[in-house]
């Protein structure tokens, strides 16, 4: 493969701080969904890699404006163009469904939309060298390596970074907006509460999944006045993932970060596209790529599901009356998160398990919800855009529930018709 000349450390640095963020005038929107991919008759019944592969060549064909792809279980993922506007994106991703999901049916195959897998333990389908190694890298802490890449799914929404001046949309405040608002958007909308159709104590499974990982690439970077360096200095120490190669496996020496391989040069100089590559394979829960990736909410059940956090966020981010009023509703939550980062902090952590039972975080979601429902008609967003954001309020974060307390419900309520059978023999 073309490589780039191998650079020297500080030209690498000023290549992060030029692309991290990315600053002006919030603008674009994007989204980037998962779906669990399962048999369209028995969803607890694993596809055989044979039909995936046959789904990626038949998918792959359609003629559609996001980009298309499958994780190493299997997972279908659609990545939206970068929108100018919340309804250009909605529409974008609906039409492309509107292709994707009658293409599945034919081939007898259903998209779920869950944070984790509710039915079977991980598979990993993809044999690519890239998830090689990282199965590899990851099952040095554990299994949950393999569950986090083969049996997780969520809604990832875009913002951008804002201005680069101070001020309720500028990139500092949006910064820590994203990682404080992020644990009430991930209570808000936690629906993995089971993994191998038992409760797992959390009402977002796939948010533990994540907090178990290697922690020099999966939490948040300290929090201070100069995101950019923050960023930075997280990227050039962290541990490299994977080697790239032509021909032979990609692992990479144990413990090795970029900036000692930088310094080293062993086992070959790396180049500017090796740390574009090495930044592909972090995963804080929020992500700096020129904009923000907000990485913690869970993939949502229904057709139209993913609408409703893509709606929250945008509103909470794009508007600046909005954005204001959310910063000054979770920048209280600071003290509960702690110096900790997330998503290992208490904040995180009570979010992962309680969701909306907790009363901080519950009060938290009201406010934010009501300020995102006033919002929502200056972006332009439809008259049903705005309804499905007022009934998943009123069904869900005005009593304090979210979604995977729905599949509690009903899992719980079918082991007390079992029990009551039982009983009656």
């Amino acid at each position: 493969m073309p490589v780039r000349p191998a650079v020297t450390e500080a030209e690498l640095e000023a290549h992060l701080r030029g692309i991290c963020f990315k600053t002006g005038p919030p603008r674009r929107i994007g989204v980037e969904i998962e779906w669990l991919v399962h048999d369209a008759r028995n969803p607890r019944c694993p596809v055989e890699p044979a039909r995936l592969r046959s789904a990626v060549t038949t998918l792959r064909a359609l003629p559609l404006r996001s980009l298309l792809t499958f994780e190493p279980g299997g997972q279908l993922e659609l990545s939206s163009p970068a929108a100018t506007s919340l309804t250009g994106c909605i529409e974008a991703v609906t039409a492309d469904l509107a292709l994707v999901r009658p293409a599945m049916r034919a081939m007898g195959l259903g998209m779920a939309g869950h944070g984790h897998n509710p039915w079977h333990r991980p598979q990993r389908v993809l044999t690519e060298p890239r998830y090689d190694a990282m199965e590899a890298y990851f099952d040095r802490w554990g299994s949950a390596g393999r569950s986090m890449m083969c049996a997780t799914a969520s809604v990832q929404v875009c913002v951008d970074a804002g201005y680069e001046e101070p001020g309720p949309l500028g990139h500092g405040r949006r910064w820590l907006l994203a990682h404080l608002l992020g644990a009430v958007l991930a209570a808000a909308f936690a629906n993995s509460p089971t993994s191998e159709g038992c409760p797992t104590g959390y009402r977002t499974t796939r948010q533990v999944v994540w907090s178990q990982l290697d922690p020099a690439r999966t939490l948040a970077p300290p929090q201070g006045p100069d995101p950019r360096a923050a960023w930075v200095r997280y990227v050039m120490d962290a541990p490299v993932m994977c080697l790239r190669s032509e021909g032979g496996p990609w692992d990479a020496p144990e413990g090795l970060t970029f900036r000692e391989w930088v310094r080293t040069g062993v086992p070959r100089p790396p180049t500017q596209e090796d740390l574009d590559y090495h930044v592909t394979t972090l995963f804080p829960p929020v992500r700096p790529r020129g904009h923000l990736e907000l990485r913690m909410i869970d993939a949502q059940s229904g057709e139209a599901g993913w609408i409703v956090p893509l709606a929250v966020t945008a509103a909470l981010f794009d508007d600046p009356e909005a954005t204001e009023s959310a910063y000054r509703i979770v920048k209280p939550l600071a003290e509960t998160a702690g110096s900790r980062p997330a998503p290992r902090n208490p904040l995180w952590r009570r979010a992962a398990r309680g969701a909306l039972t907790d009363p901080e975080l519950h009060a938290a979601a009201v406010a934010c919800f009501a300020a995102a429902q006033e919002a929502l008609p200056r972006l332009g967003a439809s008259a049903e855009v705005c309804a499905a954001v007022a009934e998943f309020t009123a069904r869900y974060v005005a009593r304090g529930r979210c979604p995977a307390d729905d599949h509690l419900d009903s899992l719980y309520a079918m082991e007390g018709d079992l029990t009551v059978g039982k009983d009656s023999q």
